[in-house]
Parts: C-alpha cells; structure tokens; sequence
C-alpha cells in the first residue's frame, strides 16, 4: 500500500503458521465472550485462546503460541475453515494477531467474506496442494511463502502451487476497492454533487 488511499492488495509475503484439522469453527477462532469487547483491538492476543489455554494443559505448543511463528503473515489452514457463526471478530481476530492471507482447501463462505471486508485475502487450493503446502511450512518456520493475487499462485519454499478466488474478490484486493470507506472517499466530489442535488438532504449541508 502507497498511500492511505491506495489498499491494493496484489501480494502478500512472509512466513507461515500452520493449523490442521478440518472444520475449525469461528466460535474456536475468537471465543464468544471476546465479542463484549467495544473495540477490535485487543482481539489479536485472544485468538484460538480456548485451544492455545487446552494446548497448554497437555503440554503442547499451540501454533500460535510458538515463538518461531510469531512473526508469520500467512495461514494455513485445511477444509471448511472458519464454519459455524458469523462473527465479523474471527476475521478480525486473526488480522490483528498478523495474518494477512489466509490459505487452505476451503472456507466458510460468510467467514470468506468478513475477511474481504477488512483486506484479508482467502485462497483456495486442491486438497493434495493444501497438505503438502502445510507438510512443508510445519517443516520449517523460516520457509518463504508467497501469496500472489494477480497470477492466483501460491508459493511456499520451491513449490508453486495454483491457488483460487474468486473473480470478484480478486479484482477488489487487486484494485483496491476492497475498502469501502476508501471508496468513498476517493469519490468525495462525486458524493459531494450528489447530494447536494438531492432536496431531501439540503437540511445536513454543512457548507
């Protein structure tokens, strides 16, 4: 990103953490007593807490407690992740903790679109594609991975592997019109004549 009004999104670099499992739920993504909280700032340290905390009781170190993938910007994930409700806080959750992309072999279709909503690009890839791509970032911590949005590939170590999304959501991260409120504003004039032919809203001008 250039600039505040440039959010075109058409790569996303960095390291991995990984999660197997199909399923996982968005109620195991943020926990529903989170949801209280006023803002979304805070959501990042509470991500899977329930599993990090029931991890932590067996004496297993859950992805995102390990420091080795403290700094990873690229999730992957198996099949049907993020099902269950539709809290808007599990896409935020993540993004605060520092996920930008997100890469498994399917998605919830409303989770999918909270995280459109808010820059954080879901792909898709075959079933054998996602398991091999896990199977080398659980390998290594420091493996290079690479979302490219523009030629719908996803690189991790020496694989290049065809990664999906779908046309629309694809064109928003790539153009930046992902962000409506950058939309809006990048139209200010536009928004601005508008309304100032509209008789019903002459009572709101302020200038």
């Amino acid at each position: 990103m250039t600039s505040t009004l440039d959010q075109r999104i058409r790569s996303v670099s960095g390291t991995t953490v990984v999660l197997e499992g199909n399923d996982i739920d968005t109620d195991r993504i943020i926990p529903a007593r989170f949801l209280k909280h006023l803002t979304f700032d805070a959501l990042g340290q509470h991500v899977f807490e329930d599993d990090r905390k029931q991890d932590l009781a067996r004496g297993v170190t859950h992805p995102f407690d390990d420091p080795a993938r403290s700094a990873a910007t690229v999730l992957l994930t198996a099949r049907n992740f993020g099902c269950g409700s539709s809290r808007e806080h599990a896409a935020q959750a993540l993004y605060r903790w520092g996920v930008r992309a997100v890469v498994g072999e399917s998605f919830g279709e409303i989770f999918r679109g909270n995280c459109g909503t808010i820059g954080l690009p879901c792909l898709t890839l075959s079933g054998a594609d996602a398991e091999a791509a896990r199977a080398i970032g659980a390998a290594d911590p420091t493996a290079p991975a690479e979302v490219d949005l523009e030629r719908g590939v996803f690189r991790i170590g020496e694989r290049e592997l065809p990664a999906e999304i779908s046309p629309s959501l694809r064109d928003a991260f790539v153009n930046g019109t992902w962000d409506t409120l950058t939309e809006l504003r990048r139209t200010a004039g536009d928004v601005a004549g508008v309304a100032a032919r509209l008789p019903y809203l002459s009572g709101f001008r302020t200038g």
